[in-house]
């Protein structure tokens, strides 16, 4: 099992640079950050910093989407940074929910997303691609290699990530939830003449590692990381209302959590201060995150990996960052790699 850290890319862009910095040492092989141009700073310049301040590290956003970047210009922009430090990119990439939001559009449909997915991998890796009609190549690309990974919840979602994704982004920890949707990943791309074993299967959720496990310890981890309940609440409430409260097609164990959600306020969104994640119970932040000591961690991150989980990417976002990277490093990284 691989891991990766990440980051939102407040300023100073100096201290993100340091994080992966540090990351790294630690042995994280990723380096992750989310990609919304209004909320942060924009990533792919800060990419190129840390590839630099790097040797091993692959860096990417988790994650873009096909609407606020035409995609001749992601494609270059990735193909760009490979070109300068080695293919060392990979390209999360989903429909889009702060960076849409913020801006006043909606989500991408899954059809623009799944062409996105072909274009951007086919430009980046020095193919021709049908952008808008016309056909483009990229003419200075050589041996370029770009991965892309799709972010998916709902069924029609996760069907396309095994039918085009080169990996599946899951944004959540909880075992249940991500036996099944591995599962209907790689039964899609075993439909779709896949080999499913191929896909890279990632999850990714908040760890926060605790000295003990007493009962203020772990409430004060879970203060720290329930604003992942409402971030995941977004997604969850546009598969409620494509499918309804209660449907086959959805796991209740996901959907039931929202009911007492009002509103979300992207200003807080994926910090530990968030006034719009009061509706989200103890039980599914540990669901969805990592909490307590390392011996915990240690634990679900052996299940996950027994489930075909092939990374597990730390969303760093409360008041321990270093403490984490260097508990990962030290306990957890060692003990399940080793």
């Amino acid at each position: 099992m691989d891991f990766g850290l990440v980051l939102q890319t407040d300023p100073p862009a100096s201290q993100v640079v340091g994080l992966m910095r540090r990351a790294e040492r630690n042995g994280f092989r990723y380096g992750w950050t989310f990609d919304s141009a209004v909320l942060w700073q924009e990533p792919f310049v800060i990419y190129s910093r840390i590839l630099e301040h790097t040797t091993k590290l692959h860096v990417g956003p988790m994650v873009t989407n096909p609407g606020t970047r035409t995609w001749e210009v992601t494609a270059s922009t990735f193909a760009t940074l490979n070109d300068m430090y080695g293919n060392r990119t990979v390209c999360g990439i989903g429909r889009g929910d702060s960076a849409m939001r913020v801006a006043g559009r909606k989500p991408n449909t899954l059809a623009r997303l799944g062409d996105a997915i072909d274009v951007i991998r086919d430009l980046a890796e020095g193919r021709e691609a049908i952008v808008d009609g016309n056909p483009i190549r990229i003419p200075w690309v050589k041996d370029g290699k770009l991965p892309v990974w799709m972010a998916a919840y709902g069924p029609k979602a996760l069907a396309l990530a095994g039918q085009k994704a080169d990996g599946f982004i899951l944004q959540l920890a909880d075992p249940y939830l991500t036996e099944w949707m591995v599962k209907a990943v790689r039964q899609a791309a075993t439909e779709a003449g896949r080999d499913p074993d191929a896909l890279t299967v990632c999850v990714a959720a908040p760890a926060y590692v605790t000295a003990d496990d007493s009962a203020e310890a772990l409430a004060h981890a879970r203060e720290q990381c329930r604003w992942f309940g409402g971030m995941v609440g977004n997604h969850v409430a546009d598969l409620v209302a494509k499918y309804g409260e209660h449907s086959d097609l959805v796991p209740e164990a996901l959907t039931a959590y929202i009911k007492d959600r009002h509103g979300y306020d992207y200003s807080h969104h994926g910090r530990a201060d968030n006034p719009s994640t009061d509706f989200v119970p103890d039980e599914i932040v540990d669901r969805f995150c990592l909490l307590g000591p390392a011996e915990a961690h240690i634990e679900k991150l052996r299940r996950l990996r027994d489930l075909g989980v092939n990374q597990f990417a730390v969303y760093n976002m409360h008041d321990a960052k270093e403490a984490t990277i260097d508990a990962y490093g030290s306990e957890v990284i060692p003990a399940v790699t080793g």
